[in-house]
């Protein structure tokens, strides 16, 4: 019998997105003797979800899940995929901001985060760090917003007592400016959701980057100075692994730095990921459009009830109402597309992005300087390895002035063994034709008297060999 599993904690639990309309999250079920096989579709990943209290749990999700639930097209979610290969990217949609950066894969929407590879040991420090910052965002919102309600009774009951008519627009004109003074007079604003979830995963990226420059950086020096003072293979195999990761890290640095260059250069994109005010701008723009119309119903529910007594008055009343209508229909038409244009406008003009282009500043200086250190580094690998050459080519002309001095040597001995070769031809001369003693002790003080002649000569040549090739800078 199968065993019955334990139950998941609440930040370990795997909860599945229904898909009735998503094809590739269908399972298919099959008998095959009596054991039901459940084939798993392809393209379902498990995600970490964070919502806005900062709860986690995780959920099977299927690619069109993900699009319908973040409102992102398919080429934006192939960023994510781990099986390709994509460069460090910051993207900003219409209700997502779309994160792939070194090992943080995520999507970030006004009020949830979902994370791709949570069990990724690497993106653990990070899931800790979101749920701290989410929690005390959640808290910090929850305590703005009890103030934000205790104004807003306090001035309503002070303002009972005034015109009816415009009681609820000052009352709420009146609430927003003092919770402006009090933003003002504590001296905090708080970020949006998704710009607390940003700043985390821009924290881990450039946290990242870092620590393994630093780490590189600390392992780096003691094997080039150790290389410098003895060149050995293994002194060689040991710089160059280092090299290749510095190469590697630098272009992952470079590549992170550019992106937030990017962002920073274009105003359009970094209002792209207000998505909080994109939100409440949508919200306020459906609320008009049912008081408008709620406000239309009632004009022609009113005029048809003061109309029912009199036949003549009802039939011009109907075709009141008819132009009426017509004209309110065309009004309220012009008036939701004035409204829906004026809110796109709002979204598509000069955003004001200073908060957000604040905190991008941040961490593209901490990664610039990352960058910075890496390059330091590389200009220190590169002056250990032209002082390395500048050694490997003294020795290599210490080598050839050697060579010189042995070729001139070899010279001066080979004329001395054509002379001995001379000498030890079966030839008949009279150094050798004396029969006396006093004829052979004269031969043989006359063979000395060559050998060491010659063997003086070859020494007083090499010499002057020598000196002429100092002469020349030949030989130091």
């Amino acid at each position: 019998m199968r065993g019955r599993r334990p139950p998941l904690s609440k930040d370990n639990a795997v909860d599945t997105i229904p898909e009735e309309d998503d094809p590739a999250r269908t399972a298919s079920h099959t008998n095959v003797g009596g054991v039901a096989l459940r084939k798993k579709a392809t393209g379902v990943r498990h995600w970490l979800l964070l919502d806005s209290m900062g709860q986690a749990q995780v959920v099977e999700a299927g690619k069109h899940t993900v699009m319908r639930r973040t409102g992102l097209p398919a080429r934006d979610l192939r960023i994510l995929d781990p099986i390709l290969s994509y460069p460090s990217t910051v993207l900003g949609r219409e209700r997502a901001i779309v994160i792939n950066l070194e090992h943080i894969k995520a999507i970030i929407t006004a009020h949830e985060v979902l994370l791709l590879n949570s069990k990724d040991p690497s993106v653990a420090p990070l899931v800790e760090e979101l749920q701290r910052c989410i929690v005390r965002h959640h808290h910090a919102t929850a305590s703005q917003e009890g103030r934000a309600n205790y104004f807003d009774t306090e001035w309503r009951n002070l303002y009972d007592l005034g015109e009816p008519q415009s009681k609820a627009s000052t009352s709420r004109e009146v609430t927003a400016d003092r919770i402006h003074s009090l933003d003002s007079r504590d001296g905090l604003k708080l970020l949006q959701f998704e710009f607390i979830a940003l700043e985390a995963c821009l924290e881990a990226a450039c946290s990242s980057l870092e620590k393994e420059a630093r780490t590189l950086d600390e392992e780096a020096h003691p094997a080039l100075d150790k290389l410098t003072t003895k060149i050995n293979t293994l002194n060689l195999e040991r710089v160059r692994q280092i090299k290749s990761r510095l190469v590697a890290i630098t272009g992952r640095v470079q590549k992170v730095r550019d992106e937030l260059e990017h962002l920073l250069d274009d105003d359009e994109d970094m209002a792209e990921m207000y998505l909080t005010d994109k939100m409440e701008q949508q919200q306020q723009l459906d609320n008009a459009s049912v008081s408008e119309q709620a406000a239309v119903e009632q004009v022609l529910r009113s005029q048809m009830e003061d109309d029912d007594d009199d036949d003549e008055r009802v039939a011009g009343m109907k075709a009141n109402e008819g132009d009426i209508e017509q004209d309110q229909f065309v009004g309220g038409r012009d008036s939701r597309g004035t409204r829906t244009s004026n809110a796109r406008s709002v979204i598509n003009k000069h955003h004001d992005v200073e908060e957000l282009e604040m905190l991008l500043e941040a961490y593209f200086v901490q990664i610039d300087g990352t960058l910075n250190k890496l390059s330091t580094l590389r200009e220190y690998v590169d002056d250990t390895e032209d002082y390395i050459n500048i050694m490997l080519d003294d020795k290599q002309n210490h080598l050839l002035q050697m060579g010189v001095m042995l070729s001139t040597a070899t010279l001066i001995v080979g004329a001395l063994v054509v002379m001995a070769g001379a000498f030890g031809m079966n030839i008949t001369i009279e150094l050798f034709n004396g029969d006396t003693p006093a004829d052979k002790e004269t031969g043989m003080r006359k063979f000395l008297f060559t050998v060491g002649g010659g063997t003086t000569g070859g020494i007083f040549l090499y010499v002057i060999a020598v000196a002429w090739y100092k002469n020349k800078w030949l030989l130091d």
